[in-house]
């Protein structure tokens, strides 16, 4: 299933249709990831991945411990996700999809919206 995310003013095609964020928590400096699909109107979280546990990142009640992260299962849909671009962490987020990945957010400035492209449009048009 092809799919296409608009990261901001840039559209990124995806042959999978889905794509995995990746950052390290601000505070406890803990590898997070979180695996998305890209629908043509929503942003469905298939699961997230925490490497540890700490202050505000506890692992949800339906958590399994698998291969040294917590994963839980996904159960979100949003029309778009809003990431903060503090620049206080000393990284941005991974986008990864397709075997390939881009940073982004990696220096304070603006929040940087993920959302579908025919979503985006419509609401630029």
């Amino acid at each position: 299933m092809t799919a296409c995310l608009a990261i901001g003013a840039v559209a990124l095609q995806l042959a999978s249709g889905t794509f995995t964020l990746h950052w390290m928590h601000s505070i406890e400096h803990v590898a997070w990831e979180e695996d998305w699909q890209v629908n043509e109107q929503e942003l469905s979280l298939i699961r997230s991945r925490i490497k540890g546990s700490g202050a505000g990142m506890e692992p949800g009640l339906d958590a399994i411990w698998q291969d040294g992260w917590w994963v839980t299962p996904g159960a979100l849909r949003l029309p778009a996700l809003t990431l903060a671009s503090s620049g206080k962490t000393g990284e941005g987020w991974s986008i990864c999809a397709d075997g390939s990945c881009r940073e982004v957010g990696m220096a304070s400035g603006l929040a940087i919206t993920l959302q579908p492209c025919v979503a985006a449009d419509k609401r630029n048009g």
